[in-house]
């Protein structure tokens, strides 16, 4: 397939609604764009929502790690990449990473572990080889 995106990269600022009482963006909203940028970057590679639902299938989120680096302020412009890191049976890991656009300083570091399931029964399944085939796997990656 040549119009995999392999490292996906996807431009963005937070709203004013993210800052937090510490006065910079809250982790809720970091999290909640680990899971946007992960959606796009499947649906980009051929898998939208209704496709694997259609065929009984979904990816939920096992655990979410972040280290977070450098404050960020809403209305900053962010590059958000993220990359599949490896695969395993049921499982893949996934990495982000959150780069200031202005100077290229790096906010933030993430990891999710998601898991195959299979919607009639909302038990883990092994992730067919067509899906494995949608994603360049890019162990120890650097976007930079």
């Amino acid at each position: 397939m040549n119009d995999i995106a392999d490292i996906f990269c996807e431009t963005f600022s937070f709203g004013e609604d993210a800052r937090d009482v510490n006065r910079h963006v809250n982790n809720v909203a970091y999290v909640q764009r680990l899971q946007d940028v992960a959606i796009a970057h499947t649906e980009r590679n051929g898998w939208p929502m209704a496709k694997l639902l259609a065929r009984g299938v979904f990816w939920v989120v096992r655990s979410h790690r972040i280290t977070y680096l450098k404050p960020c302020q809403p209305g900053e412009e962010i590059r958000l990449y993220t990359w599949v890191e490896d695969f395993r049976r049921i499982r893949s890991l996934r990495r982000y990473r959150f780069v200031r656009a202005a100077d290229g300083a790096i906010l933030a570091e993430a990891e999710s572990d998601w898991v195959f399931l299979d919607t009639a029964t909302g038990r883990p399944k092994p992730i067919p080889q067509d899906i494995l085939d949608s994603y360049v796997v890019h162990p120890g990656a650097d976007p930079r």
